[in-house]
């Protein structure tokens, strides 16, 4: 999620002004990679604390003058003269924001969140936080950010305990989801650190007083080698805070107390109260910003009747097609094949998936597990189905050491992060948040589906889902950063969608490859000599995304895919997986649909919808036609299930239109009038 970072530096620690503002620079660069979407810091002095947030980027906000100018004012205001050198005696906490409840247009929702004398910074997602505001009636809402609620709760609990640990405890107790925070106080001298999951690490030299916290143990271990860094650390030690821990540092002495967030024992350093509290200005602050509704509520959008009857798609016209009398395909598959017993190629040439075995993952995983407290394994997380029970399973039935790793790219969905929570924050697993430019990302696919309407080609729809395929990249890069032993995804087998290369005339590979995303070179020089002609048939492709799909094209048929797949390994059970995620981890479905299939993938509703209407499939033809052929459903029952997941997804196609900026309307007028392969 999104990137948090500080430092709390005692008078004996010998940095300069300079050297501060180096290390917050530094540290808003290295957390921007979790969220590019706004940005924040608030800094601690003696009287006041003073807080700078706008909605931007980490790297625009420290280019304005506005900024910069805060910064040096404040600092110059806070430094202390100590035996003739300028030494500030002074506590930063900052935040590079990932968007996920509260719009970053409303200032308040923008983090450093101040309310109730405090200042605080979140990681994660508090996925229960309309029922703690029912709950907490004593508790002011003022803002729609879920941060709100954390800061509330530890307010409201230390009122009543005199104790910041059993304040602290008392609302981890209450919230689900994800939470790792760094908070301020105005009344007292303290930093409180503490998280759930575990993404919160530590780089201190408690000698000369000096304390550094970040998200990723990465960004410090490239901090520390910093060459100011370097003479400024000395005997420095990067050290996680392990889930379900608290951290307060007395900023008055800079000691120190670890507790657990579960424990039983009270505060053993007491914190002193300020005589006269902290003053908490926000400069850029126009005004305060208040709901009415009940905010932060995640409401389904409700599509009226007259889109729904207005696009719906003729059904009757798609039942008559002719189909694969074994599996489900139909005649205007590409490259489809029927012999004389209506039986098609696909299904000749399929051959059933081959099952390892628990035991055999055992022994693959077996030299990378790792008895010290660095990670067994880096797992992929998309918030979907598979990928969350493949992180239970190895989280809980392997007993691994894992990472949770996730790429955002803009269509990442609230309901996939809200589920990423819950099982990052209930299992207590680090996670780790790639976050791309997303406004950029939503911009290119803007251009490529008005780009595509002009020429409707079937072919070309993967352009719209070009910008997700970094992750591979990104999981290569997180594995060498995090020291992870091996990458682990959760690919199901039975997901393949070869029609979408077969409409741009390749055909599926022969025999099965373990990494699931494999063309020949042959292959790939048809694929990218299909996408040549539609990019000269049709110039609007050549826009500001072109760079973004050859870095697509690349991660994904060109980079080395070193990775195991836990699905090669075990058998992929629909049942087993919906249902243990929910009973366990009130894993949330989606509105609009009965299935949990791409219910986390904000473009699956949209392209869908394209193949159906024009085409009269989707991928849940094809892949509950692998079912079949692995004998795990019959056809007639294949038949039944795919009627009910192939009806439009009316509303995640409006998110899906409005969050890259097109009329939905006219979006689909244009799809209703491309000429329909079964008629």
């Amino acid at each position: 999620m999104c990137g948090i970072f500080g430092i709390c530096i005692h008078g004996q620690a010998k940095l300069t002004p300079q050297m501060l503002h180096l290390t917050i620079n530094d540290l808003f660069k290295l957390s921007e990679s979790r969220g590019k979407e706004a940005a924040g810091l608030a800094i601690s002095g003696q009287d006041r604390i003073e807080v700078y947030k706008e909605a931007v980027s980490a790297t625009a906000m420290l280019k304005s003058q506005a900024y910069r100018q805060w910064f040096d004012q404040v600092l110059h205001s806070f430094v202390v003269n100590a035996q003739g050198s300028s030494t500030p005696l002074v506590t930063v906490i900052g935040h590079s924001r990932l968007v996920t409840n509260g719009s970053m247009e409303l200032h308040d929702n923008n983090q450093p969140v101040i309310t109730n004398g405090l200042v605080g910074v979140h990681n994660g997602i508090i996925v229960n936080d309309g029922n703690l505001w029912q709950i907490s009636p004593a508790i002011q809402r003022h803002y729609e950010v879920d941060t709100e609620i954390i800061l509330g709760l530890i307010h409201s609990f230390f009122n009543k305990t005199g104790s910041l640990v059993k304040a602290t405890r008392q609302a981890f107790n209450l919230i689900k989801g994800t939470a790792s925070i760094a908070v301020l106080f105005n009344d007292l001298n303290a930093l409180l650190l503490a998280t759930n999951n575990g993404s919160l690490y530590t780089c201190s030299n408690p000698k000369i007083g000096i304390h550094i916290f970040a998200s990723e143990r990465y960004m410090l271990q490239v901090l520390a080698k910093r060459a100011y860094m370097q003479k400024l650390l000395g005997e420095y030690e990067i050290t996680q805070l392990i889930p379900g821990t608290g951290w307060i540092i007395d900023t008055a002495d800079a000691k120190t107390e670890i507790f657990s967030l579960k424990g039983d024992t009270v505060q053993q350093h007491p914190i002193t109260m300020k005589s006269h509290p902290r003053i908490i200005q926000d400069t850029n602050l126009n005004g305060k910003h208040r709901v009415d509704t009940q905010p932060g509520a995640q409401l389904p959008t409700i599509i009226p009747e007259s889109i729904s009857n207005r696009f719906a798609i003729d059904v009757k016209k798609i039942a008559a097609l002719r189909r694969c009398t074994k599996c489900l395909l139909p005649e205007t598959m590409p490259l489809i094949e029927f012999d004389e017993h209506g039986v098609c190629n696909y299904c000749r040439n399929y051959k059933k998936i081959e099952i390892l075995g628990h035991d055999a993952l055992l022994r693959t995983l077996e030299s990378f597990c790792r008895k010290e407290q660095a990670p067994d394994c880096l797992v992929s997380l998309s918030g979907g189905r598979d990928s969350s029970y493949g992180l239970h399973y190895i989280k809980n039935e392997l007993g691994l050491k894992p990472i949770a790793f996730t790429y955002d790219w803009g269509m990442v969905t609230d309901l996939a992060r809200r589920n990423q929570a819950r099982l990052c924050g209930q299992m207590g697993i680090e996670h780790i948040l790639v976050s791309a430019d997303i406004k950029t990302k939503r911009r290119n696919i803007s251009k490529n589906v008005s780009a595509w309407l002009k020429r409707p080609s079937l072919g070309t729809v993967p352009l719209f889902m070009a910008g997700d395929k970094q992750y591979f990249y990104y999981a290569n890069k997180l594995r060498q950063q995090t020291g992870a032993g091996i990458t682990v995804m959760c690919i199901n087998p039975l997901e393949r969608t070869d029609f979408k290369t077969g409409f741009c005339g390749v055909r599926p590979p022969s025999g099965s490859d373990p990494h699931h995303y494999a063309l020949s070179l042959g292959d790939q020089a048809r694929l990218a000599t299909y996408y040549g002609k539609e990019y000269l048939l049709n110039p609007l492709y050549l826009n500001g995304s072109i760079l973004d799909t050859l870095g697509a094209f690349v991660s994904y048929y060109v980079i080395p895919h070193d990775y195991i797949n836990l699905y090669n390994y075990i058998r992929w059970d629909e049942k087993v997986i919906t249902s243990t995620l929910i009973q366990e981890y009130d894993w949330e479905v989606a509105t609009d649909t009965h299935t949990t299939w791409r219910i986390g993938d904000g473009t699956a509703a949209f392209y869908n919808y394209i193949y159906y209407c024009v085409a009269g499939f989707t991928e849940n033809d094809t892949f509950r036609s692998n079912q079949i052929r692995e004998g795990m459903i019959t056809r007639d029952q294949a038949v039944q299930t795919i009627y009910d997941e192939n009806q439009p997804r009316f509303d995640s196609i409006q998110w899906y239109c409005d969050t890259i900026g097109i009329d939905m309307e006219n979006t689909l007028e244009h799809i209703n009038a491309i000429p329909k392969l079964y008629m």
